[in-house]
């Protein structure tokens, strides 16, 4: 047996696990190999050993998986994104699958009669439509960079490193936004360069630059969000005016002050300082307003096949009262409106309950509704009977899945139906265990909402 530092010769990886990893095994032990594919044979370094398992890199490939494949991105192995890039999409989406059933299977203990086929995504590069990047005074240098004389760590504008807060990758060309993001990063990051504005020192928290968000729609409008540590007015609209000069494109221009030791914005302050305070993406005849701090699902074209799932699940006839919980900016309420009686939309973030109202009003919709609040404590008895009693629910919660209270809560209100849409396949059978005494699994549907991860959307319906 091998301990850690040690390398393994001429393993063979024979499976996927979660995060991006593949799996081998030596002796009964599980190995979690980073940078590796179903079928490749190599050497293996041993970075981690505990009992039951242990952690590894592929540091020396052998003979490659037939279903390796180039990546096309240059920062590949060392960001933190696009970890499947190395393996060819039809076989991420086998794995995929598998992973929606192994999740029912294994933690739900959950009988699956059938599945149906995981739904590709289009594009497979550029199709998100948000990114979030981070200022650093020092950018994290990879292997070659190290060895070259001539790399120095210099100021980055980039992603975190796997596993190191402190750590920021300098992102040269990223292929998940479409190229208009790659260059308004770039240009703000040279203009900050050049006009020596600091950048934020993650240990000490000091310097003027902190992150950058950008988010864009399929109509073509762009959101543009610069927060920053330091509140210096001259530096802060020098920097912001040029955007506007050197990007007409960009609608909706705010910034947003953070002094804090976190990068959540949720409590802090949205400064519009230039065009609206948000942005509009549309679906069939609906339009939906976007703002900064505003849930919407970052693959937009995908996002339209997820929701055309759930509307086909939900089944609606025009007569029926659906809730629609984690309702975010209410996007599906409003996509299923115009087949249903009555939808109630809940959500425990204030500033989406809003633009959902809005959407709802902007597209005059009136048989909607939305309640701010935490779902286990608005979703009692006298809301019911205030709103009706529910035919339908929909869930589509984040990725830790409903509070046992809010599956309490549903099953109390003994909805016909029930369509469950996660992002999080592990959770999402955690939960439906706990309503499998009450529903049965008539359908499930897999999406692909973002290619080249281990990441995959479920809907089931109950």
């Amino acid at each position: 047996m091998f301990n850690r530092g040690d390398i393994v010769e001429n393993l063979e990886i024979t499976g996927f696990a979660s995060e991006g990893k593949a799996i081998a095994r030596v002796e009964n032990l599980v190995v979690f190999v980073e940078n590796a594919v179903p079928g490749d044979i190599g050497d293996v370094s041993i970075y981690r050993k505990k009992k039951n398992f242990a952690e590894g890199r592929l540091i020396n490939l052998k003979k490659p998986s037939i279903d390796r494949t180039e990546p096309f991105c240059q920062h590949f192995g060392t960001c933190g994104g696009c970890k499947w890039q190395h393996l060819t999409y039809e076989k991420q989406l086998i794995y995929k699958q598998q992973q929606v059933i192994d999740a029912f299977e294994r933690i739900g203990h959950l009988e699956l009669s059938s599945i149906s086929p995981i739904l590709g995504s289009a594009n497979t590069t550029f199709y998100r439509n948000k990114l979030e990047f981070t200022f650093s005074n020092k950018s994290w240098l990879t292997k070659d960079e190290m060895t070259n004389p001539e790399s120095n760590d210099s100021p980055a504008l980039g992603f975190h490193v796997p596993q190191r807060f402190d750590k920021v990758l300098d992102i040269k060309k990223c292929y998940l936004q479409d190229e208009i993001s790659n260059e308004i990063r770039l240009a703000v990051k040279d203009f900050c360069f050049e006009n020596n504005q600091s950048f934020f020192d993650l240990k000490i928290q000091n310097g003027e630059m902190r992150n950058l968000i950008i988010r864009n729609t399929t109509a073509g409008e762009w959101m543009v969000i610069v927060v920053f540590h330091e509140d210096v007015k001259d530096a802060r609209e020098k920097l912001l005016k040029y955007l506007i000069a050197k990007f007409p494109i960009i609608s909706s221009l705010s910034y947003i002050i953070n002094t804090k030791k976190n990068d959540t914005i949720s409590d802090l302050d949205v400064i519009i300082f230039h065009g609206k305070d948000f942005i509009l993406e549309k679906m069939e005849s609906l339009t939906f307003r976007i703002s900064a701090k505003s849930f919407y699902q970052t693959n937009s074209l995908q996002a339209y096949e997820l929701y055309k799932v759930a509307r086909n699940f939900a089944g609606l006839t025009g007569n029926e009262i659906v809730y629609d919980l984690y309702t975010g900016t209410g996007t599906i309420a409003a996509f299923v409106s115009s087949q249903a009686s009555k939808v109630i939309g809940i959500d425990y973030v204030e500033d989406a309950i809003n633009d959902a109202r809005q959407n709802s009003i902007d597209n005059n919709l009136q048989n909607l509704s939305f309640f701010a609040g935490d779902i286990k404590m608005v979703l009692d008895d006298k809301f019911i009977l205030d709103n009706g009693k529910p035919d339908i629910i929909i869930t589509d919660p984040p990725r830790a899945g409903m509070h046992e209270d809010v599956v309490k809560k549903i099953i109390d209100a003994a909805p016909e139906k029930i369509v469950y849409i996660s992002c999080n396949p592990s959770t999402q059978a955690r939960d439906i265990q706990l309503l499998n005494e009450y529903y049965s699994i008539s359908n499930v549907q897999p999406v692909d909402m973002f290619p080249h991860t281990s990441h995959v959307e479920n809907v089931v319906q109950l």
